[in-house]
């Protein structure tokens, strides 16, 4: 009762922190405004990295955007970490391997929880009950089977990685290594889990004690539930939150190129930021302190 509880309480821990995470970044001033083209929302001109700026009395002229290449940019991004393939193909392998095996392991949870549902039921999950159940049956031994080897895989090769390259190691916090350290044991766990049944019924039996609150599990599901509470609950408060912060990162800095004119939106957040007062204090002596006006 008490470890389903806590799984309960993880996840939703994971989602509020994140919901927090992105409500913080949504509050932050208006950034620096350096736009870095092409800016893929620039409807026929992001192929070339061209502006609506291009064209003669732009202001005058209503602004076109295209969220369908904007879209595809995002999923480029999303589902192949394109910039990483782009500029780092070495370091891409490994890591896309990490992040392709999480996709993967969050869709066989997916399965999961479904095949889970299907059997309390009265369904089984089998290869010959039904159309639906063979395919719930495959997808799950499919997306286990190649997400847990290719996720744990990546973690494993991320950490020598920057415990062996000479410039990465330079620049790697201890928090950095007790990330992947975190993100590997508690993948560990899961295959010793796991692995052993490839059907993955036992996950389905203990996913559907944990639906209905009567879970059974013995000390090495125990361990590698608590271990996997810690890693939601960690996750957003971590460096591995910057799932929360693409998107301001992408909308909000890299591609924010929306006009600064007279009586727009743009003018009063750009007035509000100016006549903000700085909370930012330094420790540089050549620095001055923000001046707080006498009343």
């Amino acid at each position: 009762m008490i470890i389903g509880l806590s799984v309960y309480m993880a996840v939703i821990l994971f989602v509020g922190l994140s919901a927090y995470k992105a409500i913080q970044y949504s509050r932050m001033p208006l950034h620096g405004r350096m736009e870095l083209y092409p800016v893929p929302q620039e409807k026929g001109r992001h192929t070339y990295g061209g502006s609506y700026m291009e064209e003669p009395e732009w202001w005058k002229k209503p602004r076109q955007v295209s969220k369908l290449s904007e879209i595809a940019d995002m999923l480029k991004e999303m589902l192949f970490i394109k910039k990483l393939f782009d500029n780092q193909r070495s370091l891409w392998w490994v890591s896309y391997s990490f992040h392709l095996g999480l996709y993967l392991l969050m869709a066989w949870t997916i399965f999961i929880i479904v095949g889970a549902l299907t059997e309390l039921a009265g369904v089984s999950v089998s290869a010959t009950a039904s159309l639906w159940t063979a395919l719930l049956y495959y997808l799950t031994i499919l997306t286990g089977v190649i997400g847990f080897i290719i996720a744990t895989v990546g973690v494993f090769l991320l950490l020598i990685r920057r415990c062996t390259d000479p410039v990465l190691s330079k620049y790697t916090t201890p928090q950095e290594y007790f990330n992947l350290l975190l993100l590997l044991s508690a993948l560990i766990s899961g295959v010793a889990v796991w692995m052993p049944d490839l059907t993955f019924s036992a996950a389905r039996q203990l996913t559907a004690g944990l639906l209905a609150l009567s879970i059974q599990a013995d000390m090495i599901q125990v361990v590698h539930l608590i271990l996997l509470d810690v890693t939601l609950i960690y996750i957003p408060l971590s460096k591995m939150g910057h799932y929360v912060g693409k998107y301001f990162t992408f909308h909000k800095i890299l591609w924010e190129n929306e006009p600064n004119l007279a009586g727009s939106s743009m003018e009063s957040k750009v007035k509000a930021a100016l006549h903000g007062q700085t909370k930012t204090t330094w420790a540089a002596s050549h620095v001055e302190p923000p001046s707080v006006p006498e009343a």
